[in-house]
């Protein structure tokens, strides 16, 4: 089974734009999901999207689907458990924004296509992979000061960047997702960074959280 899914992922890797490819970045979008059990499969699931305004951060749209996740838990291969829930998510979204915030990785995986990559070619959406983990690539500890990053790199290649956003707190790691640089999507990431995470992703953990709570 391994196989094919690698075979996947690796022509999903040649459908990747590591460039700039959009008008207009005003609305961020974040994706996170969460599972009733980690370990058991199959398992209840659930995703949201908050979007926010890139000019102020403000919140102008949430949604949260749930589902059942049938897919086993395997290291490099999450966007086959996550990736069905994330597109029901998005196709059920009232309002799309111009580029998505996703909680993993893109290029920045052994074949050069996980989680946010995945999302972004099969939408057809500029995508980012922000991280709180390194997956793939190596590099060097950035300086302890807001805005500070270097380039995760595998066999001579950039392949993302550890980018620190806010003064001594552990890094994020960014990467590519789909129609953007990495150089933008390290801006975006930066802009977006009030603590730790980009406010995007951060708040719809949160959501999630709530959710999770029942007090939504």
């Amino acid at each position: 089974m391994h196989k094919e899914l690698e075979e996947i992922q690796l022509q999903c890797a040649k459908r990747v734009i590591q460039r700039d490819d959009f008008e207009k970045i005003e609305l961020i979008g974040g994706i996170d999901l969460t599972f009733e059990s980690i370990k058991e499969n199959p398992t209840r699931a659930w995703a949201s999207l908050v979007v926010i305004r890139l000019l102020d951060l403000g919140v102008v749209y949430q949604k949260v689907v749930e589902g059942v996740v049938d897919f086993p838990y395997i290291p490099t291969f999450l966007a086959f458990r996550e990736l069905p829930l994330m597109l029901k998510l998005y196709q059920e979204a009232e309002l799309k924004p111009d580029i998505f915030f996703i909680d993993g990785q893109g290029v920045a995986h052994p074949r050069t296509c996980g989680i946010a990559s995945h999302f972004g070619v099969e939408t057809g959406t500029v995508s980012v992979g922000v991280a709180k983990t390194r997956l793939f690539g190596y590099g060097k500890e950035p300086d302890r000061k807001r805005g500070s990053y270097s380039y995760l790199t595998h066999r001579g290649k950039v392949v993302g960047a550890i980018l620190r956003t806010r003064d001594g707190v552990e890094p994020v790691y960014v990467s590519v997702g789909h129609r953007i640089s990495l150089k933008t999507a390290i801006d975006l990431v930066l802009r977006t960074s009030l603590y730790r995470i980009p406010e995007p992703t951060r708040l719809a953990h949160n959501l999630l959280q709530r959710v999770r709570k029942g007090n939504l």
